[in-house]
C-alpha cells in the first residue's frame, strides 16, 4: 500500500473518529431538555453537519490553507506523506479513545498536537511554534471563555425578555408519569412488605414539578411550540456551523495528495463524519446532554444560540475554534445561571481537553518514527 493510499484511509478514520465525538455537540441541548429523543436529534445532526460540510466548499479556503501544516515546518516536511500520516493518524487515535471514554474533546486540538508532536520528531527545534499563537491557540483558548460569558449572558437576556413580555411559565395542574417504587405484601408464613421492580405512576402536582410550559400564545401558536421551534433552528446552526468549521481543518491534510483535489476531499470528509456520528455518538451524547447541567426548553435554547452564534462567526472569519468547547462552555453558562451544572464532570472535560494535546503529540510522533523512510 503506497503512503499515498494510506493518507487517504488516514483521513477517512479521522473523519470517522470527528463524527462519533463531535456530531451531537450542536443538538445536546435538543436531547438534554427533552425536545425531541436521541434518534431525531441525532437525524437532525447527520442533515445539518453535512450541509456544513458541502458549503465548506464555497465558505472554508482559509481554514484549508490554515490547517495545511506550512508555516509551522519547513514547506518540504510540510507537504511529506509521512508528516501527513503521523498526524492524522495521531489525531484520530486521540479523538477515538476520547469517544470511548464518553469524553467531548476538540479534534482541532488533537490535530493542532499531532502537527506539533510529529514535527518534533522530524526537524525538532525548527517547529516554529509561533506559528499558532494567533492563528490558532489564541481562538481555542478564548473560545470556552466567551462561549461560557455568552451563554450565559444570551439566557439572562431572554429571560428578562420573557418578564417584560409578561410571559410566564402555566401556573396550573399538571398529569405527570414518573418512575416510582410499589410496595406488596407477602405473606409465606409471616407478613412482610416487599419492594416490587419500579413501575410508571400517575403524579398530579403543580406544573413546575413536570416539564415547564409557558402561558401565552402567539398567532395561535403556543409558546412552548415557538421555543421548541427556535431551539430545533437554533440547534440546525450550530450543526451547519460545526460542519463549516471541522470539515476544511481534516480535508486540509488531503490537499498534500495527489489522489483527491480539494472538492473531493471535502465530501469524503463529510460523509465519513456522518458515517461516524451515527455509528458511535451515543457515549458522548450522554455526556452533553444529561451530565454537564439539566436545563430547560427554554435554556436548552440559549446554549443553542450562544454555540450556534460564536462557531458560525468563527467560522465566517477564519478563525479555527472548537465547537466542543464552544458548546461545553454554553451550556456550563447555562448550568452556572440556573445553579444545575455538574462541576465535577465540566471539571473532568477540561482535564481531557488539557491532555488533548500532549497525547496526540506523543501517538503522532511515534506514527512518524514508523512511517518515515
Amino acid at each position: 500500500m503506497t503512503l499515498g493510499l494510506l493518507l487517504v484511509l488516514a483521513i477517512v478514520f479521522l473523519a470517522l473518529s470527528n463524527g462519533a465525538n463531535d456530531n451531537f455537540k450542536g443538538v445536546a441541548s435538543l436531547f438534554g431538555s427533552r425536545t425531541i429523543g436521541y434518534k431525531a436529534a441525532l437525524a437532525w445532526a447527520t442533515v445539518t453537519t453535512a450541509a456544513g460540510s458541502l458549503a465548506a466548499i464555497a465558505l472554508a479556503e482559509a481554514l484549508l490553507k490554515r490547517f495545511s501544516g506550512k508555516g509551522l515546518v519547513p514547506d518540504a516536511l510540510a507537504s511529506s506523506e509521512p508528516y501527513l500520516v503521523a498526524i492524522v493518524v495521531g489525531a484520530a487515535l486521540t479523538v477515538l479513545i476520547a469517544s470511548v471514554l464518553g469524553l467531548p474533546i476538540s479534534t482541532t486540538h488533537a490535530i493542532t498536537g499531532a502537527m506539533v508532536g510529529s514535527g518534533w520528531m522530524a526537524v525538532g527545534s525548527a517547529v516554529q511554534l509561533g506559528a499558532l499563537g494567533k492563528a490558532v491557540v489564541l481562538p481555542l483558548l478564548l473560545a470556552p471563555v466567551l462561549a461560557v460569558a455568552l451563554g450565559a449572558g444570551v439566557y439572562a437576556a431572554l429571560k428578562a425578555l420573557r418578564g417584560a413580555m409578561g410571559v410566564t411559565r402555566a401556573e396550573d395542574s399538571c398529569v405527570c408519569v414518573v418512575e416510582a417504587p410499589a410496595l406488596s405484601i407477602s405473606t409465606g408464613g409471616a407478613m412482610a412488605l416487599r419492594a416490587t421492580p419500579p413501575a410508571m405512576r400517575l403524579k398530579v402536582a403543580h406544573n413546575a414539578d413536570c416539564e415547564g410550559r409557558y402561558a401565552v400564545r402567539v398567532l395561535g401558536i403556543s409558546g412552548r411550540r415557538l421555543v421548541d421551534i427556535g431551539h430545533f433552528i437554533s440547534a440546525g446552526v450550530v450543526s451547519f456551523a460545526r460542519g463549516l468549521n471541522d470539515t476544511p481543518k481534516i480535508a486540509a491534510v488531503l490537499l498534500a495528495s495527489p489522489i483527491l483535489g480539494p472538492q473531493a476531499s471535502l465530501v469524503v470528509v463529510a460523509t465519513a463524519m456522518a458515517i461516524g456520528g451515527l455509528v458511535g455518538a451515543r457515549r458522548v451524547a450522554e455526556t452533553m446532554s444529561h451530565k454537564v447541567t439539566a436545563m430547560s426548553t427554554g435554556q436548552g435554547l440559549s446554549a443553542s444560540l450562544a454555540t450556534g452564534s460564536l462557531v458560525l462567526a468563527a467560522s465566517l472569519a477564519g478563525l479555527p475554534v472548537s465547537t466542543t468547547h464552544v458548546s461545553v462552555g454554553s451550556l456550563a453558562g447555562i448550568g452556572l445561571m440556573n445553579g444545575k451544572a455538574d462541576l465535577s464532570v465540566i471539571r473532568t472535560i477540561v482535564l481531557s481537553w488539557v491532555a488533548t494535546l500532549p497525547i496526540a503529540a506523543v501517538l503522532s510522533a511515534l506514527v512518524y518514527l514508523l512511517a518515515r523512510p
